[in-house]
């Protein structure tokens, strides 16, 4: 009999992919976003223009739920690890350094979510797994150590490690994730982090440092109206969609395509630069990511004869 298992998983895969260029644009929008607003009113209105879509748009769809009992406990958790402290710490991030460097550390959450599952569903991980998230690491490490202050980074060091914290959070957000797809369908997922993150956000708009819109900036406006609408519905839509059928840790392997599109974007739309040693350590984190993935296809086939 012809195995057509590839193909039924065509369109999770097709989703994943418009998942990973639409979060590696989003570097660049927020960057153009915070030219303007402060970084916190960027963000809520991200997510409450991701929550008014999905009020119009949500009656047409028929939500899966079969809720079982403490799963509010979980969603919750989910819903704050993203997008409310990735976010946070995202935001800061892009305010330190460049949307190139941001993109680049993304290349160490597939390692970070193999790790998770090790400590979080006790998942085996032999000696190349380990290998290469120690590899990743040090490239991470490299990176950020060979980062100088520039006029659209001026604390790279600062801004790099808080790249790397929302990083962990996403890192609990994509195995918690997959474990909440077996009872609810991905657009209730969806909505529930919009709605959340735009809970969370709401009061921290008052705090003494943040700086409240006077005016609307064209160019910044259409920015979070494209995070909010194109970003968190497409994006996370599609990821939360793939989720349902694609396992979390091979999901994420397709976060290794966020370093490249971010820097092509970077280069293209905001005239970003890396060096040759920047290059080299991107080159470093790429290396253990692979190293990495080698334990997992090498699992995979243990598991399937």
């Amino acid at each position: 009999m012809k195995d057509t298992s590839h193909l039924k998983l065509l369109l999770p895969r097709a989703a994943l992919l418009t998942a990973m260029v639409l979060w590696a644009s989003s570097f660049v929008a927020l960057k153009i976003a915070f030219r303007v607003y402060d970084p916190m009113v960027v963000i809520f209105g991200r997510m409450f223009v991701a929550s008014l879509c999905l009020l119009v748009v949500g009656f047409r769809f028929r939500w899966s739920i079969t809720y079982r009992k403490g799963d509010i406990y979980i969603i919750l958790f989910m819903a704050f690890c993203e997008p409310c402290l990735y976010f946070l710490f995202e935001a800061q991030a892009l305010v330190y350094t460049t949307a190139s460097q941001a993109g680049m550390i993304t290349a160490i959450l597939p390692v970070m979510v193999m790790l998770g599952a090790s400590v979080l569903l006790g998942e085996r991980t032999g000696a190349k797994g380990w290998g290469g998230a120690i590899t990743a690491l040090v490239g991470v490490i490299w990176l950020t150590l060979e980062s100088a202050p520039a006029e659209n980074a001026p604390n790279p060091v600062l801004g790099n490690f808080l790249e790397f914290l929302a990083m962990v959070c996403a890192a609990g957000y994509m195995v918690i994730m997959r474990h909440l797809t077996v009872r609810y369908s991905p657009f209730f997922l969806t909505a529930v982090q919009a709605f959340v993150g735009c809970i969370f956000y709401f009061p921290i708009l008052f705090l003494p440092q943040v700086a409240l819109p006077t005016h609307f900036d064209f160019p910044s406006g259409f920015a979070i109206i494209y995070l909010g609408a194109v970003i968190t519905l497409g994006a996370y839509g599609s990821y939360n969609y793939a989720l349902k059928y694609i396992s979390a840790s091979q999901s994420a392997v397709y976060v290794n395509l966020i370093p490249v599109i971010s820097v092509g974007l970077g280069w293209l739309l905001l005239d970003e630069r890396l060096t040759v040693m920047q290059i080299a350590a991107a080159a470093v984190v790429m290396t253990g990511v692979w190293l990495s993935q080698q334990h997992s296809r090498e699992t995979s086939r243990k598991l399937h004869g």
